[in-house]
């Protein structure tokens, strides 16, 4: 691959790992709220008639949602580590170049569509 497509895919990671860091710094901020400090001690919704049931659902899916953003984090950080090491865009399996088109809808693949299908059919 050339320098100047290693560059726009450099950039491209580094937006979309920005991206997840936001967005895991937003839901570690929600998450560390509790209900008094978003409905106070003085409201008629107080504490104690909070619905806990709904209140663990959503720290739950919270948790589920911030395992898939930190999963998909650690495969930027992969594609970034095979850009410096000269190994991006090069499929694992095969070992021929990923179109781009490939790279452009998942730009921390490591295998071709070829590859990725014979890998889902095993």
């Amino acid at each position: 691959m050339d320098k100047k497509s290693l560059a726009y895919f450099k950039k491209l990671l580094l937006k979309k790992r920005q991206e997840i860091l936001e967005e895991l710094g937003y839901m570690r901020d929600a998450s560390g709220k509790n209900s008094e400090e978003t409905f106070g001690e003085d409201t008629t919704y107080s504490t104690h008639m909070a619905d806990h049931g709904t209140d663990e659902q959503e720290r739950e899916k919270t948790f589920y949602h911030a395992t898939r953003e930190n999963k998909y984090l650690l495969y930027l950080e992969e594609a970034l580590e095979r850009i410096e090491d000269g190994t991006y865009g090069i499929c694992d399996s095969c070992h021929e170049e990923i179109p781009k088109e490939r790279l452009e809808a998942v730009p921390h693949t490591k295998l071709c569509v070829p590859c990725k299908l014979a890998e889902k059919q095993e």
